[in-house]
């Protein structure tokens, strides 16, 4: 009963202004309006074509008559009879001077609450052979029988002055007036914010009775540490550089590398956490290349120092193998190698990895230890994988991994520390809903060597050539392939779709090799080859990482492919991206894809081309609602480098459901509250505060709110 009475209306229909006849004659074709009538006649007859029951109706009053139609509703012709007054909501179709009401709601008025027609109406999610009729009815029935539901939390319902539970399930679902229906919703709103957050704060407090190793570091050996991964990073820089040659922005960087006052901050932060009893949970966030694997690198030299292990988790084979390169750059020169375990190496190479896991080296006669540091995919979650003493857990782009393979890593070891790293900055407000159970570390500085990545808008017809002749986005391709450099092409969908507006990875592959000669030759590169391939989340991962490797080398210049590139692409010589149909895309995940070029020392560049995005000079008055919201989102590309201050940006601008960090942050959907609500986030900070103290310290529900677990358990 309780899954009935919480399955709520998707939305509500406004049928309480009552009309004659002779009204429903002046409102426009298409009106949707209601009518307190009479039957004048019935009948029942067959179409020919479709061999479906229709049902004719014809209903009047003192002004005049409306024609109704139903088709295949059998049951009309048994519940209406001439002369019964009747109560119709519906489309209006005009035809010549006839009415005509399409498959009205209709409820007879005989005294009885209307429930169909007359009102505020819900209108539901419906299931095969469901109808909203028969729905609203079931409901109507099961709270006249069963409610009003019991209330199960008394007290903070009367302190907020929230609407009793009881009261606000009938308003949900009946409402006799708007603001009626708002109160009942943000009560239940509450309701589910409250549950989410009794879950995280349970989490934090029982993480808080568990008890891990204590791992120190000397200030010598982290200064020691810091100092090389600022050596390392500033040689690589400085290589850099040197291949670019006359390409390379003058003074981009320093010879000099430090790290940030975020990155010591945060390894500060992360020092403490490895020293502490209880197990460190700390989410590492920061755009694309704010240097997150830098801090990881420090905690796990921590760890490998202790002679204990540390894990790196990574989404892909590809992004697995880039982080192998990098960690051994950043920790051989401080005694530790680094294992690879993926599930595309071959036996014998998982076999070594596995012993070397299970029995480290801790010096091996090139002088470093061996399976203290390991980096790898899923295949680390597999059963068959022991580690002798996993102490530290990194995960890596953690919203592509779900909580149970997250919570498989953590019981690998005993109570490891745990850090997990995002790219996807989340906006504080929405950050105290979605962390309350975890500790977080913001990089908001670029490190040395990140340069901005210039970003422009363009309309789909200039891509080759811009209306002021100048060259097109597909002509800054030609030039920076022929140039030695590489680029991606991004779009919405894997495959032609006649039901989504968008171009797939396909038709933008056909349009390139259409369009490339033009390309060349707008850009003065005639003769440039052409070497492109595509990439896309239904590729065999193993496919995928290959292509991906391949262009990483050069063998392939250009990548099309989906938003599956927003991870594991580590590509410096890569300076120009476009993004077709960008107004597909939020800001937050337009940043994140913008982020895969800039890495090198050339200029890079990102191009958002979009046909909704409004011309030059039309006034904000004339522009649709769509074509406003995507100029304030991709303005904000144009405007802003700070992913931080883009992911506030993004909150603000985001409709019903679109909210990425709730998507990534491994919670369950929200079914009644929204975060895109400012109120809805107020509601949630209230219900933090609230559920601080209905939770012990051993994370467990006071038995004071017996009634609310019973809801938990049954099914918030």
């Amino acid at each position: 009963m309780r899954d009935l009475f919480f399955h709520l209306p998707r939305r509500y229909e406004d049928l309480r202004q009552l009309s004659t006849a002779a009204r429903l004659h002046e409102l426009p074709d298409g009106s949707v309006a209601t009518a307190r009538l009479r039957l004048i006649s019935l009948r029942v007859d067959q179409t020919f074509r479709r061999r479906v029951q229709r049902t004719v109706a014809v209903f009047g009053d003192d002004t005049g008559e409306v024609e109704a139609t139903w088709f295949g509703r059998r049951y009309i012709e048994r519940r209406l009879h001439e002369g019964d007054a009747v109560v119709l909501s519906g489309r209006l179709r005009h035809r010549g001077f006839a009415v005509h009401l399409d498959d009205p709601e209709f409820q007879r008025d005989d005294g009885s609450a209307l429930l169909h027609a007359g009102r505020i109406v819900p209108v539901y999610r419906l299931t095969s052979g469901l109808t909203s009729r028969v729905l609203r009815s079931a409901i109507r029935a099961a709270l006249d029988r069963y409610g009003p539901y019991r209330e199960y939390l008394p007290d903070a319902a009367a302190e907020l002055q929230l609407m009793d539970v009881g009261a606000a399930i009938e308003q949900a679902h009946y409402p006799a007036r708007f603001e009626d229906r708002d109160g009942a919703l943000e009560r239940l709103a509450f309701d589910e914010l409250l549950a989410l957050q009794v879950g995280m704060i349970s989490r934090r407090r029982r993480r808080g009775t568990e008890a891990a190793e204590p791992i120190g570091i000397a200030e010598g050996r982290l200064a020691e540490a810091m100092a090389t991964v600022e050596r390392v990073i500033g040689g690589q820089i400085r290589r850099r550089r040197d291949r670019a040659g006359g390409d390379a922005v003058d003074d981009a960087v320093d010879d000099a590398v430090t790290l940030t006052g975020d990155q010591r901050a945060a390894i500060e932060q992360v020092r403490g956490d490895l020293g502490s009893a209880v197990p460190m949970l700390r989410l590492l966030q920061g755009d694309v290349g704010s240097g997150k694997t830098a801090v990881a690198a420090v905690a796990m030299a921590t760890v490998a120092d202790a002679q204990r292990q540390a894990a790196l988790l990574a989404p892909t084979d590809l992004l697995a193998r880039q982080h192998a390169v990098t960690l051994s750059a950043l920790l051989e020169p401080l005694g530790h190698g680094v294992t690879l375990l993926t599930g595309s190496m071959t036996a014998a190479g998982r076999r070594d990895a596995l012993d070397l896991l299970a029995s480290p080296l801790d010096v091996t006669p090139a002088g470093l230890s061996q399976g203290r540091v390991v980096v790898g995919t899923h295949a680390l979650v597999q059963e068959a994988v022991r580690f002798v003493d996993l102490r530290l857990v990194v995960v890596d782009e953690q919203h592509r991994f779900g909580v149970s393979e997250r919570e498989a890593m953590s019981h690998k070891g005993m109570a490891p520390h745990v850090l997990l790293m995002s790219a996807t900055p989340i906006p504080r407000t929405l950050g105290q809903v979605l962390h309350a159970d975890l500790d977080v570390s913001d990089l908001r500085a670029a490190p040395s060597g990140r340069q901005p990545i210039l970003t422009a808008v363009r309309r789909p017809s200039e891509l080759v050539r811009r209306t002021d002749g100048r060259a097109g986005p597909l002509a800054h391709l030609a030039r920076e392939v022929a140039a030695g450099r590489r680029g991606f092409i991004v779009v919405p969908l894997v495959a032609d779709d006649e039901s989504s507006e968008g171009t797939s990875v396909g038709q933008a592959e056909a349009a390139l090799r259409a369009a490339w000669e033009e390309a060349c030759g707008v850009a003065g590169v005639v003769g440039t080859a052409l070497r492109a391939e595509i990439v896309h989340g239904q590729l065999k991962a193993s496919e995928r990482d290959e292509r991906m490797e391949r262009f990483r080398s050069g063998d392939t210049s250009i990548i099309i492919g989906t938003t599956v590139l927003e991870v594991g692409v580590d590509v410096p010589e890569a300076s120009l991206m476009i993004i077709i149909d960008a107004d597909r895309f939020g800001v937050a995940q337009l940043h994140q894809l913008r982020g895969r070029v800039g890495r090198g020392e050339a200029r890079s560049g990102c191009v958002l081309v979009s046909a909704i995005y409004p011309a030059a000079g039309v006034p904000a008055d004339r522009m649709s609602e769509d074509q406003r919201v995507v100029k304030a989102r991709l303005d904000a590309l144009v405007e802003h480098q700070d992913g931080f201050h883009l992911a506030e940006l993004d909150l603000g601008l985001r409709r019903e459901g679109e909210l990425l960090g709730l998507q990534q942050s491994g919670l369950p959907p929200l079914r009644v509250a929204s975060l895109a609500v400012p109120r809805h986030r107020q509601l949630s900070l209230m219900a933090r505060e609230v559920a601080e103290g209905m939770v012990d310290d051993a994370g467990r529900l006071r038995p004071a709110h017996s009634a609310f677990a019973a809801e938990l358990t049954a099914g918030w």
